[in-house]
């Protein structure tokens, strides 16, 4: 043993080897060494699997049976040092410098220069035919091949600039702080702790304090009502950036826990509310003070969202609407401060609805949870109205032009489903590329069966049609104005979005199977896979379903094709 340097203390293989029984049992993994003592009667597998590991160097048996991230929560409780001499134990020394943020940075900046040194010794100077062409970008995040996008991986790209490396870095920094590590325990628990009294409320500060919130709400960077800093010349592809960042956590759950109900119900406001609504209700919900939530589907009425019946029938004296029915499957429901609400103000079909903001202090209205098949963190509602008096005011638009409100948000909504569903099929793809290099049978890796490379092929080909089908979108949409947007897009965002889900669930199947009985237990190492399995069909259905987004799309190309024969 070397004994302590700072707060460090210095193991030797010798001195670990001593602690090899029940009561005195440690072990080693990435070079850590954990008291383990005290958690044999913990270990879900068994005490005597542990102790057959005490006192040696358990990596390889470790990261066979649990997902590389459970050992955080345990650093605190359970680390007693590391192993001399070892990569772990220098990181852990300059982390304890004052300096060690700065210096890590100029080591990134120092890795990335040498990595474009290289590139241009093998290959020469890139042809950049426009300046504005970020070529040769950096290395980001996993080092498994199409584990990221494209433009993180040395590929060159048209549409990112320096902007958006910022803000993929601010945005990448902020949620492996404040969510991923938590993302199984939230899950597991319907939410994070506390969350039956404040929803996720406490964690949407923190991310409101990093700058964030305001980038799920689309364009433009709603600088009127919050005092958060944007990315400069912020578009779709900082959009899609957040929103790809956020779906790492593999958790359609806690990503829609978090930011579902803003990202759809916030919107109808800030393009349609009045400035005295907006300023009310606007800045709380970007600052992580309240939740808001959008409030469509009724129990028989979803795709069909002409065919609702919530009622909103004026007062005798005028000042109110009576609202009653009730939404079905609303998100963020149950924690929801504001709701916005699609209600019959008229006659039959699109032309009778009305979009209002009612409050959840209203009398009148009750939550009740819905457990579903996934996104069981996500606060999924059934939502009652009975008698509720809402002030005029709180009329969301014109009286029965509704349905023009909520038409106006459908393209990013499913495009931002589109978004997520990329990311999740590729975190499938990523977990079940890892496992592939980690489980062997018949005496080989998995990676080297060819079965399970095909498998792995057709993730990738998927995926990445997928991305750049999605980037095509969002380029779109940053070079039209949103009623070229609504004229042209929406048939070509419907077929996407069927495609996207489609992708998600063939990834989700595929690494099950190549995760076999791991990807069907909750925890461990399948723990992703068996999660997305179960979120697939929150993503397939709701925002439209495959079957009418299809229909659409080919509704819509009917329709442009007999436009375009009287050209």
């Amino acid at each position: 043993m070397s004994g302590n340097e700072g707060e460090v203390k210095q193991l030797s293989v010798e001195e670990v080897a001593r602690h090899n029984r029940e009561g005195d049992a440690w072990i080693v993994v990435d070079e850590k060494v954990y008291d383990v003592s005290d958690f044999l009667d913990a270990h879900p597998g068994g005490r005597l699997v542990i102790l057959k590991e005490a006192g040696k160097d358990a990596s390889e048996i470790f990261h066979r049976y649990h997902n590389e991230s459970l050992l955080r929560k345990y650093d605190s409780r359970l680390l007693v040092g590391y192993i001399e001499d070892s990569k772990a134990a220098k990181e852990a020394l300059r982390a304890l410098k004052p300096t060690y943020e700065q210096d890590k940075k100029r080591f990134e900046l120092k890795s990335i220069k040498a990595i474009q040194r290289t590139l241009d010794s093998m290959f020469g100077p890139a042809p950049k035919p426009d300046p504005k062409v970020l070529v040769r970008l950096p290395l980001f995040g996993a080092k498994i091949p199409y584990g990221e996008p494209s433009w993180y991986q040395l590929y060159n790209s048209s549409y990112f600039k320096e902007t958006h490396i910022q803000w993929r870095s601010k945005c990448r920094a902020a949620f492996e702080k404040h969510v991923i590590p938590f993302t199984h325990e939230w899950e597991e628990n319907y939410g994070p702790p506390g969350h039956e009294d404040h929803g996720y409320k406490p964690i949407l500060k923190k991310l409101a304090n990093e700058g964030l919130l305001p980038g799920f709400v689309g364009l433009p960077w709603p600088s009127k009502y919050t005092t958060a800093e944007g990315p400069e010349a912020f578009d779709g592809f900082h959009l899609m950036i957040i929103a790809d960042e956020l779906a790492r956590c593999g958790s359609g759950g806690v990503l829609w826990g978090l930011v579902g109900g803003l990202g759809i119900g916030l919107p109808p406001i800030l393009h349609f509310g009045s400035e005295e609504m907006k300023k009310r209700v606007i800045p709380g919900c970007l600052n992580g003070e309240k939740v808001i939530c959008l409030a469509i589907t009724e129990p028989w009425a979803g795709s069909d969202v002409a065919g609702l019946s919530t009622t909103a029938e004026k007062s005798k004296c005028g000042k109110y609407y009576i609202v009653n029915g009730s939404k079905k499957w609303i998100t963020n429901g149950i924690w929801a401060d504001y709701f916005t609400v699609a209600v019959r103000t008229g006659g039959p079909g699109p032309k009778g609805i009305s979009m209002l903001l009612i409050e959840k202090d209203m009398e009148g209205v009750s939550t009740r949870h819905m457990k579903c098949m996934g996104v069981w963190a996500s606060g999924t509602t059934y939502i009652n109205f009975e008698n509720v008096k809402v002030p005029v005011g709180n009329l969301i638009g014109e009286e029965n032009k509704g349905f023009k409100v909520i038409m106006y948000n459908f393209n990013n909504e499913r495009l931002g489903m589109v978004m997520c569903m990329c990311r999740f099929a590729r975190v499938c793809y990523e977990e079940a590329f890892k496992h592939a290099y980690r489980r062997k049978t018949f005496g080989k890796p998995l990676i080297k069966h060819q079965s399970i490379r095909m498998k792995l092929a057709k993730m990738i080909q998927k995926i990445e049609s997928t991305q750049r089908w999605m980037e095509n979108m969002v380029f779109q949409m940053n070079t039209m104005s949103r009623k070229e947007q609504n004229l042209k897009l929406g048939g070509a965002i419907c077929l996407l979005k069927a495609h996207a889900s489609q992708v998600f669930e063939f990834c989700a199947r595929e690494a099950a199977q190549i995760f076999g009985g791991a990807s069907y237990v909750r925890g461990g190492i399948g723990e992703k896979v068996e999660r997305m399995y179960r979120d697939v069909r929150a993503f397939a259905i709701p925002g439209g379903s495959e079957e009418i987004m299809m229909d659409f799309g080919v509704r819509d190309a009917t329709v442009k094709y007999e436009r375009f024969s009287k050209m």
